[in-house]
This record gives C-alpha cells, sequence and structure tokens, in this order.
C-alpha cells in the first residue's frame, strides 16, 4: 500500500511524525511525505525518504497562491494516487482532503494536532464580526472532515468537534500526542547551583511568553533567585511571534536567558530545575512538556486543552489559569521553594508518560486506526485486486 503523509512544516513532519512513517517502511509499505521545501525536508530526503515538496506559503492570505498551492497538491494527489492519505496541521486537513476528494482518494485520515487552535478560535469565538466566517468555515470543515477518521490528541478538542456537528463522533480516534523516546528522554539528578526555569518552544506570545517574563519579574521583585530560560526560535512570518528586539530587551534586564533553537534536548532538562509552559494557544499535547516528564522535570503549565492532558495538579505539576503571571510566579515559588516536592513530582511525571505517552504507544495506535479504516472501507481488498 501507498501512504501519503501531508503537513504543512517540513519540521513539524520531522520532529513529529517520523516514528509513523518508519513503521509504515518497517511493515512494507510505500511512504510518500509531502511538506514545503525546508532543511528538514532535504534531512528527511537524506534519511532515505520520498518527499514532495508542495509549493504552499503556510502564512499566505493571498487568494492567487492559495490557489496555485491546492492545485499544486492536487496534481501531487494524482500522480501518487496513494492508498491513505493522512494530513496534520489545521491548512494541511483543509487542502489535503479537498485535493482528496477531487482526484478520487476516499481513504483520509484527519489529524487535529497542536494546530487546532485555528479551529478553536474560530469556533469559540462570538462576536459578531466573524459569525459569518464561522459559519462559512463550520460548513467548510463539515465537508472536509465528512467520510474521513480524524485523530485528536486530547478529548477537550474530540468533544468540541462532535459538539459542534464538525466530525461524527465514530468517526473519531483520541491518541495523545506524538509521543516520546524514553530511551532517548531520561531521568538525570537536579544539578546545583541557582535554579533554572525552561519555556522552551516556538516563540509566540500566545505561548504565554510574556506571562513567563512577568512572573519572572515579579519572583525578582520578591527577592526569588531563578533563571528564566527561554529555548527556540523567533518567526518573523507569524504574527504572534515575540521580536528579537524584545527578548534582547528582556535580556538586558536581567529577566530572562535566551538560549535559542537546541538540537540537545534531553541535555536542556537536565541543566532545569522546572519546566513551564503558560501557553493559552489551544494546543493537542505539547509534545515539550512530554518530554520533560519524561526526564523526571516538575512542570508548571495553565489549565488548557492539552496541557491538562500531561499535567495532573499536584502529581507531577501544578496548573494555574491561562493569562494570569500571578498565578503563575505563585506556582513556581511553590515549586521553587520545595525540592524535595520537586523530586516526586518529576518521578510521578516519568511513570505518566511510561503509561501513556510513549512513543510506541502512539505509534501502535496510529497503526491500528489505519487497521481499522482499511477493513471498514476495502482499501486493503482493493490494493490486492491491483497488484494481480
Amino acid at each position: 500500500m501507498k501512504f501519503i503523509l501531508l503537513a504543512t512544516y517540513d519540521w513539524y513532519m520531522y520532529n513529529f511524525k517520523l516514528p509513523i512513517a518508519e513503521k509504515l517502511r518497517e511493515r512494507g509499505h510505500d511512504v510518500v511525505l509531502v511538506t514545503p521545501p525546508g532543511e528538514y525536508a532535504e534531512k528527511m530526503r537524506l534519511s532515505g525518504y520520498r518527499v514532495r515538496e508542495w509549493k504552499l506559503d503556510r502564512h499566505s492570505m493571498n487568494p492567487l497562491k492559495e490557489i496555485r498551492s491546492l492545485l499544486h497538491l492536487l496534481l501531487i494527489y494524482a500522480q501518487e494516487r496513494p492508498s491513505i492519505a493522512h494530513h496534520f496541521t489545521a491548512k494541511g486537513i483543509l487542502y489535503g482532503s479537498i485535493a482528496a476528494a477531487f482526484t478520487g482518494i476516499s481513504s483520509v485520515v484527519n489529524a487535529v494536532t497542536g494546530g487546532a487552535s485555528a479551529f478553536g478560535n474560530v469556533i469559540s469565538k462570538t462576536n459578531v464580526v466573524y459569525q459569518g466566517v464561522q459559519w462559512g468555515l463550520k460548513r467548510l470543515f463539515q465537508f472536509v472532515l465528512a467520510g474521513t477518521e480524524v485523530i485528536f490528541q486530547n478529548p477537550d478538542d474530540l468533544q468540541s468537534f462532535v459538539s459542534q456537528g464538525l466530525v461524527a463522533k465514530e468517526r473519531c480516534h483520541l491518541v495523545k500526542g506524538s509521543g516520546v523516546d524514553l530511551s532517548s528522554f531520561q531521568p538525570a539528578p537536579e544539578p546545583g547551583g541557582t535554579p533554572k526555569i525552561l519555556l522552551a518552544g516556538r516563540l509566540l506570545w500566545n505561548k504565554g511568553v510574556g506571562e513567563f517574563v512577568e512572573a519572572s519579574r515579579i519572583l525578582a521583585q520578591k527577592g526569588t533567585h531563578a533563571s528564566f530560560v527561554l529555548v527556540g526560535e523567533t518567526d518573523s512570518s507569524n504574527p504572534m511571534s515575540v521580536s528579537e528586539d524584545q527578548i534582547s530587551e528582556w535580556e538586558q534586564e536581567g529577566l530572562v536567558e535566551w538560549w535559542g533553537f537546541q538540537e540537545d534536548m534531553p541535555s536542556v532538562f537536565g541543566q532545569m530545575h522546572i519546566v513551564c509552559s503558560p501557553s493559552y494557544y489551544r494546543e493537542g499535547v505539547p509534545k515539550v512538556l512530554i518530554e520533560a516528564a519524561a526526564c523526571e522535570r516538575p512542570i508548571v503549565t495553565t489549565d488548557m486543552p492539552g496541557c491538562r492532558e500531561i499535567v495532573r495538579d499536584g502529581v507531577n505539576g501544578l496548573l494555574v489559569p491561562p493569562e494570569d503571571s500571578q498565578a503563575l510566579a505563585s506556582a513556581l515559588s511553590e515549586l521553587l521553594e520545595d525540592a524535595e516536592r520537586r523530586q516526586e513530582m518529576g518521578a510521578r511525571g516519568r511513570e505518566i508518560v511510561q503509561e501513556e505517552f510513549s512513543v510506541e504507544q502512539v505509534v501502535s495506535e496510529t497503526m491500528t486506526v489505519y487497521e481499522e479504516f482499511t477493513e471498514q472501507s476495502g482499501v486493503t481488498a482493493q490494493s490486492e485486486a491491483s497488484a494481480v
């Protein structure tokens, strides 16, 4: 069988979905990765994957550019004729499903991942200005999701889509996150010295970067000694991106350290005492929090869909209200003052990941979705008949 895996970010495919591609290759299937060009697309190609580069500007709102991107994707699908197409990220779901429909590919799996914010924000807006757009997008996503299998990373997103009538409940599957390689993300003892608190990921305002910095300011004013560390890159093409000038200003104030992009995240976690994600971006299940828990680090995050899926309040971390710097500072202070509690929470976090979030479990559950889908649609029988 031939599978297409499609995402609108080459780094997303490389960092989150290659274990699925590898398992499919192990089973003897033909796997085609469809992403925009970039350094990670080239890395995947050098690793032996067949990559089809999709001409897409993920932030474009230009109708002509979008039509060209869709037509290019239609061409790729018509040429490849996959048995199953699996789409990731919001724009990937939309364009991939349309391309599949117009090229006669009926076996489609759509994964509502961290990009679910694009759906969730549209669905939740009640301002009259947005109601017309909201209605149109609902109808559009009802169309693209109809007849497809839909994977959700957390139960909040699943329930939201079902209650909005965007997808039938019997078509829904819950697969928690992208998983973590427990052999790579290993526990390490806390380092000595000044405690370090980490926020890692894309440096976007709605990831709670501003609240993280404000919590640093609050604790500094109270005389609490801790280093606040940002790991990740800015993205000038994203309107929610924090500018490099702003980060430099915070560094000059002594509020944060910016370590930029880091390839070796297990080493980074080993240098930390607490991992923090004050996101109010509607997450799937943040992979950085799963990795932090695997490394036995306590977590402070917001009581938001996805974030609360990995953190059990008071067990392996603390949950705080979104966009509340005071509550965030209080939670961080609580853990900074209690090393024994940090270690207990970290150990429990590792156990939770082993039970629910290993990459092996996530891949296995995804394979089950494929198997159920092929049984329902008769793809296997069709493929065998074509081969004969």
